[in-house]
């Protein structure tokens, strides 16, 4: 059975299923009010892997991810462009669902919006009230932690630490800095709904309680998401279900950052490259292959030199599969078992990716139609694809690839920016190599 790290207790464990042969999968996502990011493709290629993985076990997955589509960022870029905060979520709820596209990223079985579960979260609040678990100040309400029992669980430290560590806060009527908000009450020109404290809006802590609760039920196997949401959103989010008496998540999953320079990538920084950027000079695949590479709970840093090694293996897989069509083989039996003890050793991506390379290798030197068969294997469970096409490039295609390179070489780059998505659009992938452009199907 799969063993992961559990936040809440620090610790590698097996994930106990509620119901056998069921994994119910909830992954925090996006706040659309930009572009993806690279660190985002990581995020979603991770759990896509995950459940792909679980899939292939032969376990049924309920994999929910949300979008949040109220919140601060989205109000303050609408307010910055003079848009309406429902076509800046509408743009960019695209912008993300083509970036996963092209990742590969498989749908969620549930994706829902913030906005369709207002109703549920004022139920929510109204409880916590109810059980003086929550207090109205002049701009909203709060949840007061101090009264939660085990407040810090996933953040592992207790509440005093916490709140040591707490920049002071300007809200003086909350009765500890520590406290955070349930609903916002409206300021001019927001969206906003009706509720027993006046219009207003939920805070971002309340939105992933109720979809979370309402479809995947109390007790759900496993949350997820990045370092980064650890605490306070998803200590907060716990906060809110424990004091409810719910059990709520019974496994915690988080992942490390991508980092630039050794710092991590966020839009706050200004340092990230977001998906279609990174997709426009380089293939899919070998971004799911470099996360592949990389442990789920270690720092992944995306520069050109790592990127580029990925598409020298991703060659290496493709060569593979163009000498070695599937042919209905049995697979290595052994290979197949290593595999999975791999991933079920806490998601051990690596290990999986260092064994598919050695099949790789087997098959090439041996010709170990065996290893063959394994390989295809672990490439399926993995979600990486293959391209066995033909690359032979014709007159026109080699032609303007010698007009990029010439266009390169004179450092024309908008031409050669230009000739690059001209090729895209005939259907080539298009690899920038110290040799010069090289192309492929």
């Amino acid at each position: 059975m799969l063993r992961l790290h559990d936040t809440a207790i620090g610790q590698v464990r097996e994930l106990s299923l509620r119901e056998p042969g069921k994994v119910s999968l909830y992954v925090c996502g996006p706040t659309v009010y930009d572009v993806p990011h690279i660190g985002h493709g990581r995020s979603y290629l991770l759990y896509d892997v995950l459940v792909r993985f679980l899939e292939w076990t032969g376990l049924q997955v309920d994999h929910v991810r949300n979008i949040t589509d109220i919140e601060d960022k989205i109000i303050n870029r609408a307010n910055e462009t003079g848009r309406d905060p429902a076509d800046i979520v509408a743009e960019f709820e695209k912008s993300f669902y083509d970036a996963m596209d092209l990742l590969g990223v498989k749908r969620p079985t549930h994706d829902p919006h913030a906005t369709d579960y207002v109703d549920h979260m004022l139920d929510l609040i109204g409880r916590l009230a109810e059980r003086d678990l929550a207090y109205e100040t002049s701009d909203g309400v709060y949840l007061d932690t101090g009264a939660v029992e085990g407040y810090g669980l996933l953040a592992q430290q207790s509440l005093d630490d916490l709140q040591a560590g707490e920049r002071v806060e300007v809200n003086e009527e909350k009765r500890s800095p520590l406290d955070f908000v349930l609903w916002k009450k409206a300021k001019p020109g927001e969206p906003s709904w009706a509720s027993p404290w006046g219009d207003g809006r939920p805070g971002w802590h309340t939105e992933c309680v109720v979809m979370s609760l309402d479809l995947l039920g109390d007790g759900f196997d496993l949350h997820a998401g990045g370092l980064d949401l650890k605490f306070p959103h998803h200590e907060n989010e716990r906060a809110q279900a424990v004091g409810l008496g719910y059990t709520f998540a019974r496994h915690w999953m988080h992942h490390a950052f991508v980092d630039v320079g050794g710092v991590k990538m966020s839009k706050s920084l200004h340092n990230f490259t977001s998906v279609v950027d990174l997709l426009e000079r380089h293939d899919a695949r070998a971004y799911r292959l470099l996360v592949l590479r990389s442990h789920y709970r270690s720092p992944m840093e995306v520069t050109p030199d790592t990127i580029g090694d990925a598409e020298k293996g991703l060659d290496r897989i493709d060569e593979f599969a163009r000498r070695f069509p599937r042919d209905g083989a049995a697979p290595d039996a052994d290979a197949v078992d290593r595999f999975r003890a791999a991933m079920e050793d806490d998601l051990n991506t690596p290990a999986a990716v260092a064994l598919l390379f050695d099949l790789v290798r087997k098959a090439n030197s041996d010709r170990d139609s065996a290893a063959v068969a394994a390989a295809y294997v672990v490439l399926d469970a993995l979600g990486l694809d293959v391209r066995q096409g033909d690359d032979e490039v014709d007159e026109a295609t080699a032609a303007l690839v010698s007009a990029r390179d010439e266009a390169r070489r004179t450092r024309d780059f908008a031409a050669a920016d230009r000739i690059r998505d001209e090729l895209q659009a005939l259907g080539w992938v298009v690899k920038d190599t110290a040799e010069g452009t090289q192309v492929h199907r």
